[in-house]
This record gives structure tokens, sequence and C-alpha cells, in this order.
């Protein structure tokens, strides 16, 4: 399956088609599509491709996520985060609340409906079961991160139904007990191989296991909830089985997982949505080298990176001063440059396909680096917009183009993780977007290993730094952890680091917001978001309207000011919509939200 709606809905018409001959019985569209679907194996597999709608993929609503943490910043006026800046009300609907239950209910037509289908095998009918448990369950969490207890819904009922109507919410811990017995119970009986390449298959469903169970175990810890064990050894035991399955669960190149034409086959990539030009595209890339996108890593996102010696960019040797672009990406994690670009000058007029080197050769330093890590179709420098005009320098600031209003930072740290030139085609890019990967499922087992209190070398090498090596770092040992002067006091180095990792691993794949709110650290996002340093007169003109932190014309770039803080307990969880509350008067609101 490859995630592809025209094939959903070409397919939907010829299920329907079926029951034509029987029209004049004058039965509900509804009862006839149960009918007629649920009748052969190659129909239950139609039916659930729709369920593979959750999957976001490419979507730029998950990156704008992450201007709700401390990574992250929205390069366009008044662009500040709602939630940090403590401006979030209750809003009337959700498309998150609604549609979860939507795709709830479509779910469990298919689950009343598999012990009816007398052409299944035993076999086959524990399999569709398992696939629709792991899709409730999917569903469920999308719902339970959010809002905590919600009613829990296992009959196919519409939202107009009087039991949905009057449900009461399930308590969060009752809740996720249940979802995690369902997905033990998926992983035993789904088909080893799914239906084919790119499907559920006992792989993902591992996967999702070891994303829920070290994220609700998070939530049963930090907010005490009850005992959080239960959960990351859920996430143990399916990173374990994981890592026996892939014992080489990594590409070679990080750019691989984000920026492949096709992710068929590539290491680690257990589950994908597939974007194909003139069926199903995305954006992202586009948004990402255009002035569209506007999305930002914050100077703490980029002092997180660490230098190729393992070390901090506070105590590493390598480590040669923040004060020039050049100098602060010189012996840097990898990673960092695939995720926003390095830095370059070049001649070129504008505007203008051709370029020439200038007389400095320390403008071409990364010129150089990046032919040797990238290529053409992927993040070799110069910049291109998606027309193929180049772009003269990065950094390359919104307030300080240079009269070339494209590809422009607030920051200085432009994210471009997901933006490549494989079609070069506006707002239709076809690099196919992961779901499920192993670089996640390393970091989820890294953290749940640490919270049980079994994180030792032997496991730092199976994740963490395996993660490391794909930056040319330095491998982490536990016994000379560098002493980190901006850890958080309250989190021992060890854990650090693995959330250190995390975080860039993760970097923009829509995760840092829930992290936060899980370990109960939203703190992190009440300090002001910084950018580059830079001097006025010298890295820009004397008179640019960037704004440096106090005012200075010298410093790190201060758009955003300092949040209100600190940050309100209660909004760890979001607010019920409000309409729901009125279609359900059992629907009580979540704590202190007015």
């Amino acid at each position: 399956m490859n995630f592809q709606r025209y094939i959903i809905a070409g397919c939907f018409s010829a299920l329907l088609l079926q029951g034509c001959k029987d029209f004049l019985d004058l039965k509900p569209r509804d009862q006839l599509t149960e009918e007629y679907t649920f009748t052969s194996y190659q129909n239950f597999k139609t039916y659930a491709w729709n369920f593979y709608d959750v999957f976001p993929g490419y979507n730029s609503d998950v990156i704008s996520n992450e201007f709700n943490s401390d990574l992250f910043l929205n390069a366009v006026p008044n662009g500040i985060s709602d939630w940090i800046w403590q401006r979030m009300t209750i809003p009337a609907e959700s498309p998150v609340y609604t549609q979860s239950y939507s795709r709830i209910r479509s779910v469990n037509i298919m689950l009343a409906n598999i012990d009816n289908a007398g052409t299944l095998s035993e076999t086959d009918k524990k399999h569709w079961r398992a696939v629709g448990l792991f899709f409730r369950a999917y569903n469920y969490y999308q719902l339970v991160s959010r809002f905590g207890g919600v009613p829990f819904i296992e009959k196919p009922l519409s939202d107009t139904d009087a039991e949905f109507l009057n449900a009461p919410r399930t308590p969060r811990a009752q809740l996720t007990d249940r979802l995690l017995e369902d997905l033990k119970w998926a992983e035993a009986n789904i088909k080893a191989d799914g239906d084919g390449e790119n499907t559920i298959d006992v792989h993902v469903v591992r996967a999702f296991m070891t994303r829920f169970g070290v994220s609700e175990g998070a939530w049963r810890k930090y907010h005490q909830l009850g005992d959080p064990k239960p959960y990351y050894e859920a996430c143990k035991s399916a990173a374990e089985k994981l890592s026996a399955s892939f014992p080489s669960p990594l590409a070679d190149s990080y750019d691989d997982d984000f920026n492949s034409e096709s992710l068929a086959g590539v290491p680690g990539i257990l589950l994908y949505r597939r974007y194909e030009i003139g069926q199903v595209t995305h954006s992202i890339a586009s948004l990402g080298r255009n002035s569209s996108g506007r999305w930002d890593l914050t100077k703490k996102a980029a002092d997180m990176y660490l230098m190729r010696d393992g070390q901090t960019r506070w105590t590493s040797p390598q480590f040669q001063g923040d004060k020039s672009p050049f100098t602060e990406f010189r012996s840097r994690d990898r990673r960092l440059y695939f995720t926003t670009p390095p830095p370059y000058k070049v001649n070129t007029t504008h505007p203008s396909y051709d370029f020439t080197l200038t007389a400095d050769p320390a403008d071409r330093e990364y010129i150089d680096t990046m032919a040797n890590l990238s290529s053409d179709k992927r993040k070799t420098l110069p910049t291109l917009n998606w027309q193929g005009i180049v772009l003269r320098q990065e950094p390359h600031y919104v307030d300080y183009t240079l009269g070339q209003p494209f590809c422009v930072t607030y920051t200085g740290y432009r994210f471009t993780k997901f933006s490549n030139k494989i079609a070069r085609i506006q707002n239709q890019d076809i690099n196919d977007a992961p779901i499920f990967r192993m670089g996640e499922v390393l970091v989820n087992y890294a953290e749940a290993k640490y919270e049980l209190g079994e994180f030792n070398q032997a496991v730092a090498n199976a994740t963490i730094n395996k993660l490391r090596a794909r930056g040319d770092v330095a491998p982490l040992q536990l016994g000379a952890i560098p002493n980190d002067p901006q850890r958080d006091a309250g989190i021992t180095p060890e854990l650090w680091e693995i959330r250190r990792e995390r975080a860039i691993e993760l970097m923009g794949e829509g995760f840092r917001f829930d992290d936060l709110r899980r370990w109960k650290k939203m703190d992190y996002a009440m300090a002001q978001k910084l950018g580059r340093w830079i001097k006025k007169g010298t890295d820009v003109a004397a008179d640019a309207k960037i704004p440096i932190l106090n005012n200075a014309t010298e410093g790190y770039i201060a758009y955003e000011g300092v949040p209100p803080g600190p940050w309100p307990e209660y909004q760890y969880l979001y607010p019920i919509p409000s309409n729901q509350r009125v279609l359900n008067p059992k629907l009580d609101q979540n704590p202190d939200w007015k």
C-alpha cells in the first residue's frame, strides 16, 4: 500500500457497484456497503486502505506545530506561539477530535463485520482484527495525547447516536491500558509481512508500540498518573524485536530518510507515504526553499548539535566560536548540515541560473563539503529556488535579502530538512515521507531503557552511537559525558544526552512539543528565542532592520521577546472543543480551561 488516494476512490466505487444489482432491495447505503464490502479478503484490504489517511506524511501543520516548542521560530511578523504566549482559548471545534472519531467509527465498522465474513479463514480474521486494532489504537492515541481521557467507543456509532452523545470520558489510565492490550494482541496476530510491501505489518505495529510506550510511560511518570513500567517495558520489548529484525537499522546518510525520491528498500524505513508527479504530491520541499515556509531553528536548537569529537560547543576545543556562521558550522554533527543550510557566498546577478566563486576561498568551504555529502538532486550548494535561480549567500535574512526575496530566515537557521531539488516543480514535491523509521525506534528504546534503570554502554552503542555515526560524531561514553553547561540541573547527564539525541534525530518531525508536555518540561519554552550572532555594518547593512538582543548593533538576533511565565499546569492538556461539550453534556472540560 502506498497511501495513494486516487486508488482508494476508484476501489470504493468498484465495491459499491457490486450492490447495484440489488438496488431494488432499497436498503440503506451504509447497509449495502457493509453487506457487500466485507465478503472477501480483497474487499477487507480495499476498505482498510482508507485507514492510512491518518498518517500525515509531509504536512505543513506537523512542522508548524514545532513553533510551540523551544527549538523552532515562525519567521513571520507576529508569528509567536499562542501556546507559549498563553493566548490559547477553548476552540469551538477541533479537526483532530472530529476526524479521529470519524476514523474510529470506520475501524469499528470493519471490526464488527469480521466474524460474519464466512469466506475468511480464522488466520485472516485475526489478521484484519489486528489491523483494525492497530488503527483504532493509533487514532485513540492522537486523542489521548492531546486531551487525556476521552470516551472509548468500540461499536460502530456515528457522532449523532445517543450512546455516543452521552458517553462520559474514559479515564486516561483505563483507556491507555486497553490500547496497550489491543496493540499486544495485534502484534501477536497480524501477518508478519502484512499485505505486501509498505503495509501495516508486525514491524509497524512494534514501531508504534515503541512510540506509544515511551510516550505514555513518561506521561504516567512525570504527571504522577500511575505505574509507567508496563509502558516502558512494552517499548523495550518491541524495540528489541525490531533491532533483531533489522541489525543494520539505518541508511548510510541521514538525508536518505527524508529526501529520497523513493523510500522503497531504504534501510530502516518501516512505513512511508509515497508521492509521485501526476498522482499525489506535497509542497514541503517547495515551502522550504521559497519565501513561504518560514520555519526556522532557534539558536538553542543549533547549539544542541555536538562537535565531531562528541563534545558540546561549550566544551570542545574544535569549536571556533559562533560570531561567524563559517566557524559555527565547522566540525559539527553532519545532521546539522542536512537540517539547515551551511554558510556560503557566491557571485551572481539576479535573477540568474549561473554563479562564480568569490575571491575568498573561505566562501566555498561548505560548497565543497556539501558536494561530498549530498547530490545535485538534494542539498548541494549554492541554494536554488524552485526555478533554479541562484541564491547569493546563506544565511539569507528576511530583513536583508540583497534583492532576492526567497529562501529567507529570521534566525539565520532556515529549516531545510525535507528540502531537495528532485523535481523542481513548485508545490509538486515527490520525496517520500517516512511514517515509522528505525531512527525513532532507537531513541524510543534508549529512553525506555534509561527509565527502567537498564541504560548502559551496550545500550548506548546499540542506539545513540548508531545515530551519532551518521553524523560523524564520536560515540557517547557513559564514563566520560561532557559537562554541558546548558544541562537542566534536574536531569542526569545520561538522560540529558538521550534527550539531546532525540531532539537532533527527530528535529522538525513534530515530536518536540509533545515531548516537552509528556516530560513536564514546557518551562524550556519560556526562554527567549534567539538567532545567530550578527554585527551590523559587517554581516548585514548598518541600517538593516534585524533586531538584536538588547537593541545592540552586535549580538544574537532577537525577533521575539521573553514569554510570560511560568508555564500554566493546565496547559499540558488541550481543551475539549466547546461544540463537543454542547453535543455531549457528560463530556467534562479539562481542569482550569475557561
